[in-house]
C-alpha cells in the first residue's frame, strides 16, 4: 500500500486489503519513527567516525569505517546525511615545498623510477623535508616512509633546516626498523641529502643513495602526498605558540594517528601499521 500511494486512493487500498485507514496513518507514523530513529543512529556514527578522524574523513572514508562495523548503507546516504547535518572534512589549503637544490654537491642516480610499490617493508624509503609556522619561528620537519606500507619510520623536528636534521631521522628509523642490505634510500636533491656526511651515514648502514631528476617533484610523490595530508588534515587547522607546542602535536600526529589509524586509499583503506601487519602475517 504504501508503495502505491501514488497511483491508488489510501481509502481504496484500505478496502481491497479489509484494514481502516485509522489503522494504515497509525502504522505510517510509527513506520516513519523506525526510519527516523535508524538514521538518527546512523548520524551519530558518522560523527563518531568524523570526530575520531580528527574532522578529516569525507564521506568515502567514513563509509568504509561503517562497513567495516557491519552497517549496511550507500555511498550516497552517506553523503547525503553528512550534507544535511554539516558534517565535512576539513577544508585543504595549498602550500609550498622548500627545497635547497643550487650546489655543487654529488648527486646520485635515480634508482627509484617512480617505483613506488615495493614487494615487501625495508626494501625502499624515500624522504624529503618541509616546514611548520608557530609563533616562536620556523620549525622544519623530514620524514622518512616506507613504500610498502606508507608508514612513517622515521622523523626529527629542528629549528634549523641542516643535514643533521636528516641524519636524525634516518638514526631514528634504523634504529626501528633495522633494515638489510641494499635497501634504495630515495629523496630530492636537497644540500641535506647530498652532504657528504649523509652520503657516509647511508653507506655505513649499506644503503644504495636514490636521488630525484632536476625539478621534478613527481619523482618523490608519495612523501609529497604524505606533506599535503599532514598539512592540509591537521598542521593547517592548528595555531602554534611554541615550536615545543608544535612538536608535541606532530608526534601524536604522527605516532598515534596517521601510522596507526589513519585510512590510507593507497592500502585499501586500512592504516600503514595495519596493512603491514596484514601483509607480514
Amino acid at each position: 500500500m504504501k508503495a502505491n500511494e501514488g497511483e491508488f486512493p489510501v481509502s481504496f487500498m484500505c478496502s481491497i486489503f479489509d484494514v481502516s485507514d485509522s489503522g494504515y496513518y497509525a502504522w505510517r507514523k510509527r513506520d516513519k519513527s523506525v526510519v527516523a530513529a535508524k538514521e538518527f543512529e546512523l548520524v551519530r556514527k558518522i560523527e563518531q567516525i568524523h570526530l575520531g578522524s580528527r574532522g578529516t574523513y569525507g564521506s568515502p572514508r567514513v563509509l568504509r569505517v561503517l562497513k567495516g562495523m557491519g552497517e549496511s548503507c550507500s555511498k550516497p546516504k552517506v553523503e547525503r546525511l553528512m550534507k544535511k547535518h554539516g558534517i565535512r572534512a576539513k577544508t585543504k589549503k595549498k602550500f609550498k615545498k622548500t627545497t635547497d637544490s643550487k650546489h655543487n654537491l654529488p648527486v646520485a642516480p635515480n634508482l627509484l623510477e617512480r617505483n613506488f610499490s615495493p614487494e615487501k617493508p625495508n626494501q625502499t624509503w624515500a624522504s624529503d623535508i618541509t616546514y611548520v609556522c608557530t609563533k616562536e619561528g620556523w620549525l622544519f620537519l623530514a620524514v622518512i616512509v616506507d613504500l610498502f606500507s606508507r608508514q612513517i619510520v622515521g622523523w626529527s623536528l629542528d629549528k634549523t633546516m641542516t643535514r643533521e636534521l636528516v641524519l636524525a631521522a634516518l638514526r631514528q628509523a634504523c634504529f626501528r626498523r633495522k633494515p638489510g642490505t641494499g635497501l634504495i634510500f630515495h629523496s630530492d636533491r636537497g644540500s641535506q641529502y647530498c652532504s657528504k656526511e649523509f652520503r657516509e651515514q647511508l653507506r655505513q648502514y649499506h644503503m644504495l643513495q636514490s636521488q630525484s631528476r632536476k625539478g621534478d617533484c613527481w619523482d618523490n610523490a608519495v612523501v609529497e602526498s604524505f606533506f599535503h595530508t599532514v598539512k592540509t588534515e591537521a598542521i593547517f587547522h592548528e595555531d602554534f605558540e611554541t615550536r615545543a607546542q608544535a612538536q608535541a602535536f606532530i608526534f601524536e600526529w604522527i605516532e598515534v594517528f596517521y601510522n596507526r589509524h589513519r585510512l590510507h586509499s593507497t592500502l585499501g583503506y586500512l592504516s600503514p601499521v595495519a596493512f603491514e601487519e596484514k601483509a607480514c602475517a
